[in-house]
């Protein structure tokens, strides 16, 4: 196992985390929201996050991590003025993001992805000859723009219509070159890409614990992720390639994720733990990667 820190990043700050939950800086703006994988307590005391943050997202159902489902009941309780939306940077790779508070909890950026953007940019560049990269699950962008700045020619798949839109925006805001954007199912995609023998050089995998395609589709991790496995591993060119899986269900080991690369892919393949540190001193776990390079 690997294990990776983001880089210091001037837009983005941990700032403490604990009780099942984390304070954030994004820009200007400081955020309390839930994190159920914050099991120890708080290094800062209640008052110091409480005078810091700009507002705090309050879940029902606090056990479930906010990449689970866009589907859970709760509220933002605004303590200081916060925009509708505002914009942040990630210099090195040169990106530039709106977020914004949504219904859901949800910003628009996983900031513990960093490491895998830098990732994707060095395969990108290693492949060359602008490989065909699909990105499924793709959220708001990050990845695909990344991707496409770095050479190649990016499809961008979210069951989400307002995400796509919103990666859209991103790409604007970025300068990125032309992405090709779709919403769709990415199980019904991928079949359908296999059935025609098109072939990419990078896939992206990045699926929550649970979800819906925009046609009411049922996504269930555990039970359909050997099946995209299955028919990701078809569509992905057997000379040269990168492929990376995320699994943020709790009690995923990535090992897991290397037998579904083995059986499928017929590669060997690397996994590990995204970390992002905070200025409090304890480190929090918040993404288990792998990764397959041929």
């Amino acid at each position: 196992m690997i294990l990776e820190s983001i880089q210091p990043w001037a837009d983005y700050e941990l700032i403490d985390s604990g009780a099942c939950e984390k304070l954030e800086r994004f820009g200007k703006y400081v955020l309390i929201r839930p994190e159920p994988q914050a099991l120890w307590p708080k290094q800062l005391t209640e008052k110091e996050w409480s005078s810091r943050a700009h507002a705090r997202f309050v879940r029902d159902n606090n056990k479930k991590s906010h990449r689970d489902s866009n589907n859970e009941n709760g509220g933002w309780q605004f303590f200081k003025t916060v925009p509708a939306s505002w914009e942040i940077q990630y210099a090195p790779l040169n990106l530039k993001l709106k977020l914004s508070c949504t219904s859901f909890g949800h910003l628009g950026v996983f900031v513990e992805q960093v490491t895998n953007w830098h990732f994707f940019d060095e395969q990108v560049r290693r492949i060359g000859n602008t490989p065909k990269v699909l990105n499924l699950f793709a959220y708001t962008g990050a990845a695909s723009i990344v991707a496409a700045q770095a050479g190649a020619e990016v499809t961008h798949l979210d069951a989400v219509r307002n995400v796509v839109t919103w990666a859209n925006e991103n790409k604007q805001l970025s300068k990125a070159p032309e992405i090709r954007w779709l919403v769709e199912d990415a199980l019904k995609f991928v079949k359908r890409q296999a059935k025609k023998g098109n072939l990419y050089q990078g896939i992206i995998l990045d699926p929550p614990a649970y979800g819906r395609g925009p046609d009411g589709e049922k996504w269930v991790l555990e039970d359909q992720i050997d099946e995209l496995m299955f028919y990701s591993a078809q569509i992905t060119d057997p000379n040269a390639h990168f492929a990376l899986l995320n699994l943020y269900s709790m009690g995923l080991s990535g090992s897991i994720g290397v037998n579904l690369f083995k059986a499928h892919f017929k590669t060997q393949a690397q996994w590990g733990e995204c970390l992002v540190p905070s200025t409090a001193g304890l480190d929090l776990p918040l993404c288990t990667w792998v990764r397959s390079v041929k």
